[in-house]
């Protein structure tokens, strides 16, 4: 109380005091004699305006910025037209001006000489031990270097690819391309820090910039994109460590947002195993697109609440269900009357299924029909299945299940359900994900275990698999298998080294221990090397397996009742050439 008390009687000294000097200064230029009732008068409104104003009066100078100057603006110009009617008869309106444009001068010239001293003492106190260079000189850059200023790091300069600001400088610090960066800098002294502030730009172009630039620097981090950037926060401290996924993801070209926006907005949509990793991003996204409502149904508990609280304040509906249970998922389709579907739930970790082929079964084909039937009998409108590589020439029991749930979505009779499958690869950072795995090996000493040397796979990032999902899901008019574009495969070996690399510990070791029960060197996404072409160019779709529906039924119902089991997933699906270890 006693500091805002303060404030309000030296912000009111200083319009008392300006008023009189800059009256007497206009009063003198022209000839005019002093009259200390318009003074008072004056500086009365301009109390008033202050007081009621964005508290003016209690504005920290010290933390002046550019909406310091508008207030001040707004302030003075409202006092302005008050008593201009009052003073309309006894000073000219040339004087009044004159006097106005004095006293904004002088009080944001104190305010911001006020700013510059104080934040030029705690400069000057603060011992700056690191350097750092930053590449962009935009918005986020310009932020990033005010708040450098304040801390241990000495902006060296800026580097940024815009030839308009390159030669150029922000307050004394020059702005490089990088070329010029390039030859004018020795990789063997190195600096401290490069931070990448580019929120808007690609994944391929920080990924670019990280590669060249790396062995100029000690550590490089990057500031995150601008939808995941806190405005309420420092952007110094939301910086964050290059990661893999940084240097793999890409971003799609052909990214459709308004045709996803068209499938999603004002739609009830159905998210099955929505706690997932896959599950809860797409939930996400639906969030993001405007969904009317969006039903998260899930068996696990944890996963269920913990997707439940990112969407609090959405409308939702929290179903903790295993899709196997029919009777009680028909009631829940029946009931919620959801109007898309996207199947997220299933087993999905190739040894576990191996080592549980039953319950693999059991989830994932038995759980896909439940889901299935219930939309064709309730006319769902569109009816998602997510797949994977691993349905492509099976070596295991997981991605053969899931391609005799694409073998049932695309010969089902669906009714007034468009019913499709979306086929990709990895996603980085799902749970059971190589990368997790790698950095707890490394915080533990390593070695990092590979399975084998030659050993490659897909990646895609998951924001970018979900969003391409519910763009083929916009596409989609029936019994299409959808294959995302997962860009070229990548060595395991090389994403283990990447990871060693990030983590800036050298000395770990990889140590390579032979492939695993149902594991194969590398992945496909087509049976076939044919395939039709979408309006996009990250999606494609699989030529059609026809198999008759009532034998395919039968052949399940053989399979679910029969012990032998490999036997019968391999009479359903004859290209499954089980690797057992």
């Amino acid at each position: 109380m006693y500091k805002i008390f303060d404030k309000r009687i030296l912000n009111f000294l200083v319009i008392l005091v300006l008023t009189y000097i800059t009256f007497w200064w206009t009063f003198f230029v022209f000839h005019r004699p002093m009259d200390s009732k318009i003074i008072w008068l004056v500086f009365a409104i301009r109390s008033f305006s202050s007081f009621i104003f964005y508290k003016d009066y209690s504005l920290s100078w010290s933390k002046a910025s550019v909406n310091t100057f508008f207030i001040k603006l707004l302030v003075y110009f409202v006092a302005f037209f008050v008593y201009l009617p009052i003073l309309y008869n006894e000073l000219e309106i040339y004087l009044l001006l004159s006097e106005l444009f004095l006293h904004l001068f002088l009080i944001n010239f104190f305010v911001y000489a006020y700013r510059y001293v104080i934040q030029r003492l705690e400069k000057d106190k603060i011992l700056k031990t690191k350097t750092v260079f930053i590449y962009g000189a935009g918005k986020a850059g310009v932020k990033l270097r005010e708040e450098f200023s304040r801390s241990e790091y000495k902006v060296l300069a800026f580097i940024d690819d815009n030839v308009e600001l390159q030669r150029r400088s922000i307050d004394g610090i020059p702005i490089f391309k990088r070329s010029k960066f390039l030859k004018t800098h020795d990789a063997d002294l190195k600096v401290d820090l490069l931070v990448i502030a580019m929120p808007s730009a690609g994944q391929n172009v920080i990924k670019d910039i990280y590669v060249e630039l790396k062995d100029y620097f000690h550590n490089v981090r990057v500031l995150p994109k601008m939808e995941k950037i806190l405005q309420d926060r420092p952007f110094s401290e939301q910086i964050k460590d290059i990661s893999v996924e940084d240097l793999l993801a890409r971003n799609p070209k052909d990214l459709d947002k308004k045709a996803i926006s068209g499938f999603i907005k004002d739609k009830v949509v159905l998210v099955t195993g929505a706690g997932g990793s896959i599950g809860s991003e797409i939930a996400m996204q639906c969030a993001k697109y405007n969904a009317k409502k969006i039903i998260l149904l899930d068996h696990s508990e944890f996963n269920l609440y913990a997707i439940s609280e990112k969407l609090a304040n959405y409308k939702t509906e929290k179903i903790l269900l295993s899709v196997i249970n029919r009777d009680d998922l028909f009631e829940v389709f029946e009931k919620l009357k959801p109007q898309i579907v996207i199947h997220a739930a299933a087993y999905k970790h190739v040894p576990m299924c191996e080592y549980n082929m039953k319950s693999a079964i059991d989830n994932n084909i038995l759980g896909t029909i439940n889901c299935i039937d219930a939309a064709i009998i309730n006319e769902v409108e569109k009816f998602v299945l997510i797949s994977t590589d691993k349905a492509v020439r099976p070596t295991n029991v997981m991605g053969t299940t899931k391609r005799i749930c694409e073998l049932y979505a695309q010969n089902v009779k669906s009714n007034k359900t468009d019913i499709v499958a979306v086929r990709f690869g990895n996603v980085l950072g799902s749970s059971g994900s190589v990368i997790p795995k790698f950095m707890e090996q490394i915080e533990n000493g390593g070695p990092v275990t590979v399975t084998h040397k030659d050993i490659t796979r897909y990646f895609m990032l998951i924001p970018e698999a979900c969003e391409l999902v519910l763009q083929s899901g916009a596409l989609a008019t029936g019994g299409e298998i959808f294959i995302l574009d997962m860009g070229e495969p990548v060595k395991i070996v090389d994403l283990a080294n990447k990871v060693i690399s990030l983590s800036g510990r050298e000395n770990i070791a990889i140590e390579f221990t032979g492939l695993r029960s149902g594991e194969k060197l590398y992945e496909e996404l087509l049976i076939n090397e044919s395939d039709r072409k979408t309006k996009y160019e990250s999606i494609t779709i699989a030529i059609p397996t026809v198999y008759d529906i009532d034998v395919l039924n039968k052949d399940i119902e053989k399979l679910v009742n029969n012990d032998e089991i490999l036997v019968n997933l391999k009479a359903i699906v004859p290209e499954f050439d089980h690797k057992p270890n």
